[in-house]
């Protein structure tokens, strides 16, 4: 009996050419999501040789969106986003705006309607969260300030993206697609009805679904069943994804990120995110390999120059103008630097955002093809973008007397004020960084009445701790004059919170230079990096595993008696 095993196929060779060259990539120190691209590329009807099938590699990679914003929505933070708000939510709105401009303008100038240059465009301002948080995770920064103000810059821009897959299906007709968004009624009327429609969904999800789901889970989690949960999970992401598609009429991709945000509030999301992160993965890897099915290669033999400029807009337009932009918001050039370092690239938003727009019929297969072509030639070269920036940090403060300028302005967060009392800045404790760690340990310092200052990379942070009575400077504690601002010179103890090895070593050699007899307690995320600290001084490194080994150790152990003395021999 003929069976047809299109699936099996298709699964089998994506599956086998992503894991091939996803390891490739990895070998040659590349993202593995251009492994994954590449694999899409070859078993694409563009190259020769087997080609799967695209009508189930659609399908597959709807589930792949559905999982990727079920995971987005299980991962987002509001309290990571509030506390960077202040220059995340400005800077990537402007940002998003600058690139989509940039954008446009370049497809207006290939005499495309401004309908598909302005979804170009933002297809474009994009960058991939995912790459971003691999980045950010090789080099050590995702717990930095630096890190947090990057993800959250990325999280605003999902969110936006999140919106404008909602609107542009009623725009359609507006933009140019060959499905009329705005027919049967007005435009007002067709936008206010889909507006009414997701108000509707999210509230449904903010009432009921909070208290509904957790529930649910939890008498799934009661029969002690992995397999019945880690069901559980999925059902919940791919049913009410397609619940919200069919009773509201929003996206796959919308109803999904409810489902993970909602999910997040709940006591079970560290356990939902683990036990569904294979299945997410494996899905994704699918979302990937079908977007490289749809690239054709040829575009960079038929448009070479059209590749370069989208790349050049995607590295270097959103990186200036996202440098720029944090630096009017008065923060050093390593924030910069690493800001323009993350958005140097895009990723899953803008294949959604360009898969989307080419089903509407708003935008053409060449401009898939672009973007995609933009996409993999970012993502293989962000990680040496990352690598560059702090050597073209050093060379430009080197040789410029601008960029100096900068990093010294006057800043009235950047030093203690006048007001603060000198007696207290004499045997205080400096702690570098306000994060999880350190304000454990500033609330242990102010109930024992233990004087101590501040220095954490956020402004706004630091302006909230000077209103609670605080003493705080803003700055990178790497560089010396931070630490001077903070008073090292007299400090008994400098107490440094945050896991950058690399920032401390700098931070230890400021401090035993100006205060050779100053006392050092830092932590670490690994056992390698304690060992090198240590080796730096006389440091008291605290490796966070072994910590919370010896303090389980000790609890378990003081339940129990002692064992008897030894009884002397005969």
């Amino acid at each position: 009996m003929h069976q047809d095993l299109s699936l099996i196929t298709t699964l089998a060779a994506g599956f086998g050419l992503a894991l091939l060259l996803g390891f490739l990539a990895t070998r040659l120190r590349l993202p593995t999501l251009v492994g994954y691209l590449m694999a899409g590329v070859l078993i694409g009807p563009a190259t020769p040789g087997f080609v799967a099938d695209m009508g189930l590699a659609a399908q597959l990679a709807e589930i792949g969106v559905m999982l990727l914003m079920f995971g987005v929505g299980l991962h987002f933070s509001l309290d990571d986003l509030l506390a960077v708000r202040r220059i995340a939510v400005p800077g990537a709105v402007v940002q998003m705006g600058l690139a989509t401009v940039l954008g446009m303008v370049l497809a207006l100038s290939w005499d495309w309607p401004w309908g598909s240059a302005l979804v170009f465009g933002l297809t474009l301002s994009c960058a991939s969260t995912v790459v971003l948080l691999k980045a950010l995770e090789a080099k050590g920064l995702l717990d930095s300030m630096n890190g947090r103000i990057a993800v959250g810059w990325l999280v605003v821009e999902d969110l936006a993206t999140v919106l404008l897959l909602v609107l542009l299906p009623p725009l359609a007709g507006v933009l140019g697609g060959g499905q009329a968004g705005t027919a049967g009624g007005s435009l007002a009327g067709t936008l206010l009805l889909t507006l009414l429609e997701v108000g509707g969904f999210v509230a449904l999800m903010l009432v009921v679904g909070r208290k509904a789901l957790p529930w649910l889970l939890w008498q799934v989690a009661r029969t002690g069943s992995r397999e019945l949960f880690t069901l559980a999970v999925v059902t919940a992401a791919i049913g009410i994804a397609f619940g919200a598609a069919s009773l509201f009429g929003v996206s796959f991709a919308l109803g999904a990120f409810f489902a993970g945000m909602v999910l997040r509030e709940s006591e079970f999301s560290h356990r939902a995110a683990e036990e569904s992160l294979p299945l997410r993965d494996a899905f994704a890897v699918l979302f990937f390999v079908s977007v490289g099915m749809l690239f054709d290669p040829m575009v960079l033999l038929d448009s070479p120059l059209r590749v370069l400029a989208v790349v050049a807009i995607i590295i270097l337009g959103k990186s200036l103008a996202a440098a720029l932009l944090v630096l009017m918001f008065r923060y050093p050039l390593n924030t910069a630097f690493t800001v323009a370092a993350s958005l140097a690239q895009i990723g899953e938003f803008s294949f959604i955002l360009v898969g989307l727009g080419l089903s509407l019929g708003v935008l053409s297969q060449e401009a898939q093809s672009l973007v995609v072509a933009g996409a993999l030639i970012s993502i293989a070269l962000n990680p040496l973008i990352f690598a560059l920036a702090e050597p073209a940090r050093a060379w430009i403060l080197a040789r410029s007397p601008l960029a100096r300028r900068l990093e010294t302005r006057e800043d009235p967060t950047a030093a203690l004020p006048l007001s603060t009392d000198r007696k207290f800045l004499a045997g205080q404790v400096v702690l570098v960084g306000y994060g999880r760690v350190g304000q454990r340990i500033a609330m242990a310092l102010l109930q024992r009445g233990i004087p101590f200052v501040v220095v954490e990379l956020s402004r706004e942070q630091v302006e909230r701790l000077r209103g609670e009575g605080m003493a705080a400077v803003s700055g990178d504690a790497a560089d010396p004059l931070v630490l001077v601002q903070a008073h090292v010179a007299h400090a008994a103890m400098l107490v440094i919170a945050v896991p950058d090895p690399l920032s401390a070593r700098r931070m230890l050699e400021t401090a035993r230079a100006l205060n050779p007899g100053i006392e050092v307690v830092l932590r670490t995320h690994s056992e390698e990096e304690a060992d090198l600290l240590m080796q730096e001084g006389d440091s008291r490194v605290f490796f966070g595993e072994a910590e919370l080994a010896r303090g389980m150790t000790d609890h378990i152990l003081g339940r129990f008696p002692p064992p008897p003395a030894a009884r002397p021999g005969p």
